[in-house]
């Protein structure tokens, strides 16, 4: 049997948290665990973790009826988390599901991001699915399906899309189920083991990753997990390798933190590069597409970027050439993040003197040699008696002998030797 946590508000939402869960039960081989997060308490023989079970295991006793909607929210979800939390590592459920308005959206995503892995099935019937989703998924997995209609009282068309969902999410466990006890047979029988490797990719430094990810697994055991770094992938990959899903990264397209730093739309936050740091993961950085900073469109330019040089990447990306003193920020920022490691020796800084984009390199529309020189040498001084080994490469990071060699280095790293 594959179990279905449902979590949801039952004093506001019981008739169709029900209806749910009837209809994942229709799946052959599927149970349900209904958890009431509600702010009233509520009755109900279906109920398998009551509000007040969550409030006095979980959260001290407290007494949350005079608390703020957000106060509310807050202790709700950490108290569900827990409990979420200890059922997952239990083995007890294989999946997860919720549907709600935007607390219920809010509580039930907190938990699914905070102690679920990516690759458990999470979805979430929501009123707020049709819109900027980014605060609900952020780095993770989770499904949202639209509702159409607000999750208040049955109708046709509520009928339909729980149905949907219940059946969604009713497979997604099984699958889940048994791909967990494939893996579990896979590990007892000692299967090869396949290095598990994260790089990061832009569309300025796609040719030298697919170079390196086709060298790669060409010669050895690895799988290529290869992030967007877009602000989510960068952080995705943060968030898989502190769940253990990463063996080893070459990060190189660090470009989120010139968004960062500079105030462009694809930041992934301060967190930037700490992960593998953390863990002591093989870590080969590069500078890949520091020459720029990401905005919108390109009458969404902050109007104090006038006047600099910008390149129309496509209607909806204008991209801003990063300045010798952003640069040199950049550099600082990436010495000061790596500098806090305890194995010096797992981590590699290489630079591509002849361009860390395809559009950086001479004669492109973002050569600046003067950027170039501040950022490479803030990076030198920055790692100076750190024991950090720095490469310095003549060519561009799209060339293809550069990501020959900066995979061979990444493979030294793991101790894989060709043949």
């Amino acid at each position: 049997m594959a179990s279905v946590a449902i979590i949801g508000t039952c004093d506001t939402k019981l008739q169709e948290l029900l209806f749910l869960r009837d209809r994942i039960e229709e799946t052959a081989g599927v149970k349900t665990l209904l958890i009431d997060v509600g702010r009233d308490p509520s009755t109900d023989d279906a109920i398998a973790i009551s509000q007040a079970e969550l409030l006095s295991k979980y959260g001290d006793g407290e007494d949350i009826s005079e608390m703020t909607r957000g106060e509310y929210v807050t202790l709700m979800s950490s108290c569900a988390s827990q409990a979420v939390e200890g059922l997952y590592k239990e083995g007890l459920i294989y999946g997860i599901v919720s549907a709600g308005g935007s607390n219920g959206t809010a509580l039930s995503a907190a938990v699914m991001r905070d102690v679920l892995p990516v690759g458990f099935p999470k979805l979430i019937v929501s009123t707020m699915a049709s819109g900027d989703t980014r605060a609900v998924v952020g780095e993770t997995d989770i499904t949202l399906m639209h509702s159409v209609v607000d999750v208040a009282g049955l109708n046709p068309i509520l009928r339909d899309i729980l149905s949907n969902a219940g059946a969604s999410i009713a497979n997604a466990a099984l699958s889940y189920a048994a791909r967990r006890d494939d893996k579990m047979k896979d590990t007892a029988s000692e299967s090869i083991k396949k290095w598990r490797v994260g790089i990061t990719m832009f569309g300025v430094t796609t040719p030298g990753v697919d170079a390196i990810r086709s060298y790669l697994e060409s010669n050895y055991p690895v799988e290529i997990y290869v992030f967007h770094a877009v602000g989510t992938g960068g952080r995705a990959m943060e968030r898989l390798i502190r769940e253990g899903q990463l063996d080893a990264v070459l990060d190189l397209t660090t470009t989120e933190i010139c968004d960062h730093l500079v105030g462009g739309v694809l930041s992934a936050g301060e967190g930037r590069l700490d992960a593998a740091v953390e863990t002591s993961l093989p870590n080969i950085v590069s500078l890949g597409a520091l020459d720029m900073v990401n905005f919108g469109p390109r009458n969404t330019l902050p109007e104090k970027h006038e006047g600099r040089v910008i390149y129309e990447h496509n209607p909806t990306i204008t991209l801003l050439r990063t300045s010798p003193d952003e640069c040199r920020e950049i550099g600082y920022f990436i010495a000061r993040k790596l500098r806090k490691t305890k194995r010096a020796d797992m981590i590699e800084v290489w630079i591509p003197k002849g361009g860390v984009s395809m559009i950086a390199v001479p004669g492109g529309p973002f050569e600046d040699e003067q950027a170039d020189k501040a950022l490479f040498e803030a990076v030198r001084t920055g790692l100076s008696g750190s024991g950090i080994k720095i490469v310095e490469d003549g060519r561009d990071i799209n060339d293809e002998g550069f990501a020959e060699d900066i995979a061979e280095a990444l493979a030294s790293k793991l101790g894989l030797r060709k043949g």
